[in-house]
């Protein structure tokens, strides 16, 4: 299987020596999820323009996450955004996480904003409202890392709600058979997100802060995660 990632953003500066880049963690994260089997990937630096030629270099296309916002007045973000709804039109495989994933609403029609709740980090938990066939482990719940202060406030048309949260009412959702989005983070590992929140405690303020730190004790669901992400690829 061919991956295309679609950059959008290397990841912060001081934490890349010791945790790599987005592609780094996503790579990492779908060769431990496919136990073995051969994935290869391609990058396309979205930030500086890079896309593939053809839309069929690749089997499926992943948009990584991003410190901007969907809704900033970035050129390399319409150009993104046009991309998505060209993806879609081919019903071409696609899977956004946290800043892909509240792309590929606002390209589609939704909507993305800041969220009244503001920012969410650490480890946040999901209720599965519909388990799908490639949803395997089932969960009935799903907790992965978070760091985001925008939510996805209004799904596109067409589009199903696969999980929900008090804090982020829409979690992750689906488009027809061939796009997939998730709010949370299964490509982090804690040690990020720790560093994260180290670096942002002054905008996170203390209560924030010290919640989501304590939020790093809970168990995460990323391996499950990782094989969902496989298997709708796939499917």
């Amino acid at each position: 299987m061919i991956i295309g990632i679609l950059e959008a953003d290397p990841a912060l500066e001081p934490l890349r020596d010791e945790f790599g880049s987005y592609v780094k963690m996503f790579k990492d994260l779908l060769n431990e999820g496919a136990e073995g089997r051969k994935l290869d990937f391609r990058v396309y630096n979205v930030l500086h323009g890079q896309y593939p030629a053809d839309l069929h270099e690749c089997d499926g296309y992943l948009i990584t996450g991003s410190r901007a916002s969907v809704y900033d007045d970035e050129e390399w973000i319409r150009t993104l955004r046009h991309f998505v709804v060209k993806l879609h039109d081919a019903k071409k495989k696609l899977i956004g996480i946290c800043f892909g994933h509240q792309l590929v609403a606002q390209a589609l029609g939704g909507k993305t904003e800041a969220a009244e709740v503001g920012w969410g980090v650490g480890v946040h938990t999901s209720r599965v409202l519909e388990a799908t066939d490639y949803m395997l482990p089932g969960e009935q719940e799903i907790s992965l890392l978070v760091s985001h202060k925008d939510q996805v406030t209004e799904l596109p048309d067409g589009a199903k709600l696969l999980a929900s949260s008090d804090f982020c009412t829409h979690a992750m959702f689906q488009v027809d058979n061939h796009i997939l989005t998730f709010q949370g983070h299964p490509e982090f590992v804690k040690g990020y997100s720790r560093g994260l929140m180290e670096l942002r405690q002054e905008i996170l303020g203390p209560d924030k802060y010290l919640e989501g730190i304590a939020s790093l004790q809970k168990v995460t669901n990323e391996k499950s995660v990782a094989r969902w992400l496989l298997a709708f690829m796939d499917s």
